[in-house]
């Protein structure tokens, strides 16, 4: 009787997993997936596993966007997640694809505010107009 539940260890496990599977997919699908965004985070804690996904979005990127590929590539060398001054000057050296890429993707991500006065408007339009 009691080798009966040694051979059954296999599909205990895979019940587990199959478990948890459809745990993270009831997740995910709730509240646009809400609850699972700090599994992912903690997830991007280990090193090794943040620069493999780095490195396999980076080439999904290229093959779906070489231009804005390259505008992040640049954009992320000229550091200009820490200082916005870098960035308006890592701007005007993007290419005209390129910096139309990155307008794009920055506005689907709503990463450019609304402007709020008519000179950030200004701004805005002949940012547009370069590109």
């Amino acid at each position: 009787m009691a080798a009966i539940w040694t051979y059954l260890i296999p599909v205990y496990v895979l019940a587990g997993l199959a478990l948890l599977l459809l745990v993270l997919n009831v997740l995910a699908r709730v509240q646009g997936g809400r609850y699972v965004r700090p599994i992912g985070t903690t997830l991007m804690r280990v090193p090794f596993l943040k620069k493999r996904l780095e490195r396999l979005s980076r080439t999904a990127l290229e093959r779906k966007n070489p231009e804005l590929a390259s505008a992040l590539g640049k954009l992320e060398r000229s550091g200009v997640a820490r200082d916005p001054q870098r960035a308006q000057q890592a701007l005007s050296r993007l290419s005209a694809a390129e910096r139309q890429a990155w307008l794009e993707a920055a506005g689907e991500q709503g990463a450019i505010p609304e402007a709020q006065n008519r000179a950030q408007r200004r701004a805005q339009a002949k940012l547009k107009k370069r590109s």
